[in-house]
């Protein structure tokens, strides 16, 4: 194992990977900007370094300056954490270049399963089914009309070099084609460096399935069964669950077969996660591979027992993973909601100094959060807080759980989204997990006819 890694992120992911490896004994070491020097994740590692100026550009998107924090500092290995440099093939390679272990997949299975146009064409070479689409990035409007036209609308510009729902637009006319062709590039160019985007067909009223997958290094894929990724505003998600209310036992078996398939086909190694849509009629299409730990990581480890970050650091110290994958299952309902500093209202960032931050505490309630009292959230990053988890022995406890759980979560100095997710915990379709990827806009467009306001 591992003396000691550098972790290429902030905030509650940063801290989460501290928390694993002071169980098992590796020393840590963080990387800030100077908008995160004060945030608890820098003090709480061995060591931290300073990378830059506020904006990613100038710090955590730096590939030399982290590459040099890991080498100056003797750390042994990088985790990229979500986001930023995760899935960056450049990152990677310049790990194997200076012999710096990458706690993520290979360059090559990055390259191509992170590149999303890649991905589909590969994996619908292996008989899985994909979502309509461009066959590479999009060179230019009048092939973005052509291509547009022979999909037919409505659509969805995607960023190609990255995930998330970054970017993301969806284009229900070629009047909006052009200016959302535009800003899907520049939100592309600024968060992932690259601005390639590709076109997909807009499915109607589906439900966003995804798989976790593990290659152990050995050659082995295994899966952690699906989590359910429904809930979400502006494409990004809010609220996750496993397991999935919606798919039945028999469409779980074929989804997470066709998961593993999909992870051999680029011999993957490391954590990694295949994203999915799945229709009313629940006919599935693989929509991309997520080739990192994700945000809602968490449910997974609440209903399987396992440490995701502790089996990631195995695989990639080459230990392989350490339990036996025929004996995992999903014990009880697990829900995670993301604490976000922005209005209820309209889901716009709200920016500010905690002056008051309490978290909930209780039998089965976790809180991975990025600041504490004091702290301010900026404008320069994702402005998620924290992401509250419950479990329970069933979804109908864990949704108690969560609602009783945001009631004694106090924060004060900015807005949040807590009132938004209240309100989510006390609709009769989510209690009764009857919700699709439409469902936010049905509860803001109820809210506004009811003139509600958060």
């Amino acid at each position: 194992m591992f003396k000691k890694i550098l972790i290429a992120n902030r905030g509650e992911i940063a801290r989460r990977v501290i928390r694993t490896c002071k169980r098992m004994g590796v020393q840590t070491v963080a990387v800030y900007s100077d908008a995160d020097r004060d945030l608890p994740y820098v003090s709480e590692a061995d060591e931290a370094v300073h990378i830059g100026g506020a904006s990613p550009l100038e710090s955590y998107l730096q590939v030399e300056r982290i590459v040099e924090a890991a080498r100056s500092t003797g750390a042994e290995a990088i985790h990229p954490g979500y986001g930023f440099l995760s899935e960056n093939p450049v990152l990677m390679q310049a790990c194997k270049d200076h012999g710096i272990a990458f706690i993520g997949p290979r360059p090559d299975a990055a390259e191509r399963m992170g590149n999303k146009t890649a991905a589909r064409e590969l994996v619908r070479a292996h008989a899985i089914p994909v979502v309509p689409g461009t066959p590479g990035p999009v060179r230019g409007i009048e092939e973005a009309r052509n291509h547009a036209a022979a999909i037919s609308y409505p659509i969805i510009v995607k960023a190609a070099a990255g995930g998330g729902g970054i970017g993301m637009q969806v284009v229900k006319s070629e009047e909006e084609l052009e200016k959302a062709l535009q800003a899907a590039q520049a939100r592309a160019a600024q968060a992932f460096g690259d601005d390639s985007v590709y076109l997909e067909k807009y499915v109607e009223g589906p439900h966003h399935i995804e798989i976790q997958i593990l290659g152990d290094g050995k050659g082995n894929v295994h899966h952690v069964f699906e989590r359910e990724c429904s809930v979400q505003r502006r494409h990004q998600k809010i609220i996750e669950e496993s397991p999935s209310p919606f798919i039945t036992p028999e469409l779980r078996e074929k989804m997470t077969a066709m998961a593993v398939a999909a992870g051999k086909a680029v011999d993957y190694v490391n954590a990694g996660t295949i994203e999915c849509l799945v229709d009313m009629h629940r006919n599935y299409y693989f929509l991309e591979m997520n080739t990192r730990l994700q945000v809602e990581h968490p449910v997974t480890e609440m209903v399987s027992g396992l440490d995701l970050v502790e089996q990631q650091l195995r695989i990639a110290a080459g230990e392989g993973i350490s339990f036996d994958p025929a004996s995992v299952a999903q014990k009880g309902h697990a829900i995670e909601a993301r604490i976000y500093a922005e209005n209820p209202n309209n889901f716009f960032p709200s920016p500010g100094r905690l002056t008051k931050y309490v978290e909930p505490l209780g039998e089965h309630i976790r809180v991975d959060a990025g600041f504490r009292e004091g702290n301010e959230v900026t404008m320069h990053y994702d402005p998620m807080i924290a992401k509250l988890i419950v479990w329970g022995e069933t979804r109908t406890e864990a949704v108690r759980r969560l609602r009783e759980a945001l009631e004694n979560y106090h924060i004060e100095g900015i807005k949040t989204n807590i009132p938004f997710l209240k309100l989510v915990c006390e609709d009769a379709d989510f209690a009764a997990g009857n919700y699709d990827t439409h469902f936010v806009e049905r509860v803001q467009k109820r809210l506004k006819e009811q003139k509600v306001k958060l």
